[in-house]
């Protein structure tokens, strides 16, 4: 027995048990060198969660304007108005995209974009109604608790009236994005005057109130330290043991090309393979009231977001036809994978593949 996993001794006994993590608990797992323990734990506690169903989404993502007016330095997708590159799609082009959006297999439209305050509140409403009317079925998942936050202020709107109209006008359920660190010392340096922590949690409260779902995330390896991880892993499983909204965990890996913060921190390489299996390795052991732990391949790639499925995934998130801020930060991923590669992938981790719905809800088993 390694000097590495004896120390992780009675933390295996815990997770054996069923006992809850404690901080001290999740600190001593983000800094072991002990992955293959980790993930063994962590595949415990998939199975027991899940089983061997692994699912997977047929969705597109849509990104509405690239106008922003947050700076934050971890983000390499909003510009200001007078860039060249800056755009904010018309009403005109929006009907368009989901004209041809119709029939492809979709089940979920997820759209997210920068803060712009030039858009008026009518055009988020009519962006839905437009996305619905074109596609009845299709659940539409979209807007960060920070475009919601700052959405409000900018139309002079209390947040709860926002989201009710947004809500009657077809939004179906809220992102995840926009949480990256918590930790207001961190927080403050990578985004800025983006929406407090307690902001975002709130916002995320009043939605599960309303009924509503939504997801947590969290960004890593740009500056934080492990007890900014696990702290913000902590106040995500509070708000969770509140009001049971969240339906997934999933990581944003750092991309620090194209960023002001991987700039100045002179950042110059992404996560390694093992920090990104061990933090979703931690993140279920530690998230032990949430159902579900996603890999964002997009961020992590197909091959890692694969072996992950040992190390406590069981989500490979989605298909995504179009794709914008990921892979302006520097990412090299594909744009889209069909879902015969995810079906492919599953089966030869020995897993069960499934394709599911925006609320975890599954439509066909392989």
């Amino acid at each position: 027995m390694s000097i590495a996993l004896s120390n992780l001794t009675d933390i295996r006994e815990k997770v054996e048990a069923g006992e809850r993590l404690t901080f001290e608990d999740g600190m001593r797992l983000l800094t072991s060198n002990d992955l293959y323990t980790i993930g063994q734990l962590a595949d415990l506690v998939r199975a027991r969660k899940n089983g061997d169903i692994v699912t997977f989404i047929v969705n597109t993502h849509l990104n509405y304007t690239n106008i922003c007016y947050l700076d934050c330095k971890l983000c390499a997708f909003g510009v200001k108005p007078d860039q060249p590159k800056a755009y904010a799609l018309s009403l005109a082009e929006l009907e368009k995209k989901f004209d041809e959006m119709k029939g492809k297999g979709f089940t979920e439209l997820h759209i997210v974009g920068g803060v712009n305050p030039r858009l008026p509140f009518s055009y988020y409403e009519e962006m839905l109604r437009m996305a619905k009317a074109a596609m009845p079925d299709v659940h539409i998942q979209a807007f960060t608790a920070v475009e919601l936050d700052y959405l409000s202020r900018v139309v002079h709107l209390p947040l709860e009236e926002v989201i009710d109209r947004l809500r009657a006008a077809g939004l179906g359920s809220i992102l995840g994005g926009g949480a990256e660190i918590f930790d207001p010392e961190i927080r403050s340096i990578i985004s800025g005057h983006k929406t407090s922590a307690e902001r975002w949690l709130k916002i995320h409260r009043h939605v599960h109130r309303l009924g509503m779902r939504s997801n947590a995330s969290i960004l890593y390896g740009s500056i934080e330290r492990p007890e900014h991880v696990i702290d913000h892993l902590l106040r995500l499983r509070e708000l969770q043991d509140e009001t049971g909204g969240f339906d997934a965990f999933f990581g944003f890996a750092f991309h620090p090309e194209n960023t002001t913060l991987g700039r100045e921190y002179h950042i110059t390489g992404e996560t390694t393979g093992l920090y990104d299996l061990k933090l979703l390795a931690t993140a279920r052991l530690m998230l032990d009231n949430f159902q579900h732990i996603r890999a964002f391949w997009m961020m992590i790639g197909l091959k890692l977001a694969q072996v992950s499925l040992y190390f406590g995934v069981d989500d490979l998130d989605g298909t995504v036809m179009e794709e914008q801020i990921v892979h302006d930060a520097g990412s090299q991923a594909p744009q889209m994978t069909p879902k015969e590669s995810f079906i492919n992938m599953i089966r030869e981790a020995g897993r069960i593949p499934a394709e599911r719905d925006t609320l975890y809800r599954i439509l066909k088993t392989y």
